[in-house]
């Protein structure tokens, strides 16, 4: 016969990979007052979707609690011609990337 066995009650030691790289409220809030409601790469306003995106990407270990990881882009990413898509698929988006996110550590004084 078998018995069940009652869930652990104590807490993960390492916190998963999906809190880790979650954008937190508090970041959202630090890109929103550093770009001033624009995309950070073409300048557009407010009138477009925006998306915020990791510089270092999410599955190579960007974190979400960065703000110096964290941009704010015309998206989504999905759409050809956007500034998501062209930072995620494209050789020219991965060199801007890379130049912004030395940009912001200096900012962040990191």
């Amino acid at each position: 016969m078998i018995y069940p066995v009652p869930k652990p009650r104590h807490k993960r030691r390492v916190p998963k990979q999906k809190d880790r790289t979650k954008i937190t409220n508090k970041v959202r809030r630090e890109v929103l007052k550093r770009s001033g409601g624009k995309c950070e790469r073409c300048g557009r306003s407010s009138a477009y979707a925006f998306e915020m995106a990791h510089l270092q990407q999410a599955s190579h270990g960007g974190l979400g609690n960065d703000p110096a990881n964290i941009v704010l882009l015309c998206g989504p990413s999905v759409n050809t011609g956007t500034c998501h898509n062209f930072t995620d698929y494209t050789a020219e988006g991965r060199a801007w990337r890379k130049k912004k996110h030395e940009e912001l550590k200096r900012y962040y004084g990191k």
